[in-house]
């Protein structure tokens, strides 16, 4: 039995530049390290409402290729943002009103992220700006996290982001400016108008000059790797690791903690993207960061990214093993897949469509003998997949899926 269509078109390219059975190095440390999870670790275990998303073993998949174990991390109630971007924007945010309001004397030490809660600098924090661009989920989580810490907040969309996630941005109080083009476009305006205006950016992709708050976006991603890690059952190593594209933030945070964690024996690392918006797989190609023009017309909207974040690229560059690339068709599938309860023993997930290019890779790599046997997928690997957001568009989920997120979880099958 197939899970996928078996025709779908898959691209999958080996990096020559992998850098194998050796532990994490220095050009990788000084992007991800110990010193930045525990610090990132230690700040967002203070939020309200923080818990550890939830693990699943997705065993219908597993049989069904054939492996080991398949682990979807589930993070489609982060926050009640509905995304891993949770950990990642507002982690930045206030790191930078933190620091921003050392720099202006208001304070001698960085404060306590108690203090900010409870609004002590608040007429301080009201004065500062932050900005960024973004396909939806980044923008919401730093949007929340404006909203938590009381600083002002705009927020840059392109053209074909959706109206459900404009709104769901602006429901946190952030002033939402459409642009035209794609979203590197966007990000192109919203550095602009920030260095016209004062504002502060809180990007999830870096560029040069620009790096150390993309560091902070990344570092706060690499929780959910650690305790995705430490929910595995007893005894069980992944083997592979699965992971969606974009401009690589997710995909090198999950790498380097996973090559910290386990040393010269880390999974091997495989990166998803959509085929209309690949810019990873490309730079893997050329062994370098390529820029990918056009539309980037994916429904994946979180993906649709045509420029390699340059800290994610110290990373993967070295730490990710294959890039593969799927249709827009297989994510659909897959998501469908999930909300049926054929993957997780009859037990329903919603999974956005930005959350399952992973999947979907896996899933066409373990149908086709050529990709598996490049991959070294067997009856003993363990596979760990990133379900990186729920139903954060929830017309489109309903219109791609057939009904609703809250229909979805109401089933029995």
């Amino acid at each position: 039995m197939s899970l996928l269509n078996t025709d779908y078109p898959v691209q999958l390219t080996h990096n020559g530049q992998a850098v194998e059975a050796a532990e994490i190095g220095a050009r990788q440390l000084a992007v991800l390290n110990p010193d930045g999870f525990a610090c990132a670790r230690d700040e967002i275990s203070q939020w309200p409402g923080y818990k550890p998303s939830p693990l699943y073993e997705l065993d219908a998949v597993s049989r069904t290729l054939g492996v080991g174990g398949v682990w979807y991390k589930d993070e489609s109630e982060r926050f009640g943002l509905g995304s891993f971007k949770a950990l990642g924007g507002a982690y930045a945010v206030v790191r930078l009103l933190k620091r921003e309001l050392v720099s202006r004397g208001i304070c001698n030490n960085e404060p306590s992220t108690q203090a900010l809660l409870d609004g002590v600098y608040r007429g301080h924090l009201r004065e500062i700006v932050i900005t960024c661009a973004t396909d939806g989920n980044h923008g919401r989580s730093v949007a929340w996290g404006c909203q938590l810490f009381g600083c002002g907040c705009v927020i840059y969309i392109h053209a074909t982001v959706s109206e459900g996630r404009r709104k769901a941005i602006a429901a946190y109080g952030a002033d939402v400016v459409r642009v035209p083009g794609n979203y590197d476009d966007a990000v192109r305006q919203a550095a602009k108008d920030a260095a016209e205006l004062g504002r502060f950016v809180v990007s999830d992709t870096s560029y040069p000059g620009y790096m150390a708050v993309p560091r902070d976006v990344m570092q706060g991603y690499t929780l959910m790797a650690e305790e995705a890690f430490n929910q595995l059952p007893k005894g069980i190593i992944p083997t592979h690791i699965f992971l969606q594209g974009g401009v690589g933030g997710l995909a090198a945070a999950v790498t380097a903690q996973a090559w910290i964690r386990y040393g010269h024996q880390r999974p091997r690392c495989v990166v998803v993207e959509p085929d209309q918006a690949a810019c990873l797989y490309e730079s893997a190609n050329r062994g370098e960061p390529v820029v990918v023009h056009g539309e980037l017309d994916t429904l994946m909207a979180g993906l649709a990214c045509g420029e390699v974040s340059l800290l994610a690229w110290d990373v993967l560059s070295e730490g990710a093993s294959d890039f593969m690339t799927v249709t827009d068709d297989a994510a659909v599938d897959c998501m469908r897949l999930m909300a049926d309860g054929r993957a997780c023993h009859h037990h329903p997930l919603v999974a956005g469509e930005s959350a399952v290019a992973g999947m979907a890779g896996l899933i066409l790599a373990g149908q086709r003998d050529e990709l598996r046997n490049a991959l070294g997928l067997n009856a003993d690997s363990q596979v760990l997949l990133i379900g990186s957001e729920g139903a954060t568009d929830p017309e489109l989920y309903t219109q791609l899926v057939g009904r609703s997120a809250e229909a979805v979880l109401g089933e029995t099958v």
